[in-house]
């Protein structure tokens, strides 16, 4: 477990409908606890019409089940929920801009994208751009040898996306006892 002045790092998933406003909604619980969003990472989840939040911060058990609490009383939310990196399959991709000369320079270009898993996506005569996906420590490995060897001209890293590692997405179990429990009371 990541950990950072004796808190944990937790990972917050969140579904909701894609309304207008709701990052707001839930930003501004983290702003009211006083708590840093570490990564944010949004997009559609399995489930049609739904959409997965994935957000990281650093805080104790006590405040992420706050959190996630709070956060479920929005009424743009279906449900949250938070976990730490033992419970998810999570990765983050980075991107590097280098001077295409200057990145010529390094002595085995070949052995320092093999090391690192990486991919060159563009290279002309202005600029290379190599992406690293993987965790945190590793893509930012990778930004420390190259700035140990040449400027990096450009760096991004994309927020944290992750699955948890059971067989299907956790939303999915509560749609179905809603509809479970829906189909009871027409009866």
């Amino acid at each position: 477990m990541e950990q950072k002045n004796n808190n944990t790092l937790y990972t917050i998933t969140i579904f909701s409908e894609n309304t207008v406003g709701i990052l707001g909604q839930v930003t501004s619980v983290f702003t009211r606890r006083f708590l840093n969003i570490e990564t944010l990472s949004v997009s559609p989840s399995a489930i049609e019409g739904i959409h997965k939040f994935t957000i990281t911060t650093f805080c104790n058990k006590e405040t992420v089940e706050k959190i996630v609490k709070q956060i479920d009383k929005g009424v743009d939310v279906l449900k949250s929920y938070y976990n730490t990196d033992e419970e998810l399959i999570h990765q983050e991709i980075a991107l590097y801009k280098l001077s295409t000369s200057e990145f010529l320079k390094i002595g085995s270009v070949e052995n320092l994208i093999r090391k690192y898993n990486a991919q060159i996506l563009e290279i002309n005569e202005i600029c290379v751009v190599i992406q690293k996906t993987g965790h945190y420590e590793d893509t930012q490995a990778l930004f420390k040898e190259l700035s140990n060897s040449i400027q990096v001209l450009q760096f991004i890293r994309s927020g944290r996306i992750a699955i948890n590692t059971s067989k299907i997405e956790r939303l999915s179990d509560m749609l179905s006892e809603l509809k479970i429990k829906e189909s009871n009371e027409k009866q």
